[in-house]
């Protein structure tokens, strides 16, 4: 294998976010003495939040606003009056307690790791993912991880992947690869970036968009293999 530095994505590549943000979802409501509808308000909550999330990426919102504003607004749209600095505090306290693996995230961490370096680059919350970091177990085969709150940046922004690699003990960018599940973010970054990139795809969603992968896979699995065995620069839509 040529590749000496793999650039992980954090959540739904080796976490399942979709699993643990529902979790901690409930727990919340639950904590705030919410138990009727929970299931269509967190279907909002998610509208909302994923529309938040997109706006940060492109530099017209704060994290601190997401995090408090996701909740204000689901509140709102359904006249509940409770404080969502409460429901954002206990949302993020809970998220490490309900850490859910990807199937193969393990597996993939600790090979990889064998031969070279592994990162991580989240444009999640610092302290929020360190802990679920450390939660997951993968801690041991993770060499650095880079967040876009201590950047300043998020991806698919080129600073935020410019930081990433003075994490790194040594970037070259020709024997470097981003693996993650956003076209947006992960996969448009390094193209920005000028590096390869392995799409995990186990949706099998067709790309519409300009970004283009090195690679792509339906499994965690699947990525030690094809990186052994395809040929490099080979751009796959």
């Amino acid at each position: 294998m040529t590749y000496q530095l793999f650039l992980f994505d954090l959540d739904d590549t080796l976490l399942d976010f979709r699993a643990s943000e529902k979790r901690s979802f409930l727990h919340t409501m639950h904590e705030l003495g919410l138990r009727d509808g929970i299931d269509g308000l967190f279907s909002q909550y998610q509208a909302i939040n994923v529309d938040l999330w997109k706006r940060f990426e492109t530099g017209s919102v704060t994290k601190d606003f997401l995090k408090v504003e996701r909740f204000r607004k689901t509140f709102a749209q359904n006249s509940i009056d409770i404080d969502p600095e409460r429901a954002s505090r206990l949302y993020l306290e809970s998220l490490p307690d309900t850490v859910v693996l990807i199937d193969g995230a393990k597996e993939v961490c600790a090979a990889l790791s064998a031969v070279g370096e592994v990162g991580i680059i989240t444009n999640g919350v610092e302290t929020i993912q360190n802990r679920r970091i450390a939660a997951s177990g993968l801690g041991d085969y993770i060499s650095f991880v880079a967040t876009s709150e201590a950047c300043g940046h998020a991806k698919p922004d080129v600073r935020f992947f410019e930081y990433a690699a003075k994490m790194a003990r040594a970037l070259r960018k020709e024997s470097t690869i981003i693996i993650g599940d956003r076209l947006d973010a992960d996969i448009l970054g390094a193209n920005r970036y000028g590096i390869d990139s392995c799409w995990f795809n186990p949706d099998g969603m067709a790309n519409a968009s300009a970004a283009i992968p090195n690679f792509e896979v339906a499994s965690l699995h699947d990525i030690v293999p094809a990186l052994n065995a395809m040929p490099r620069n080979l751009k796959q839509a």
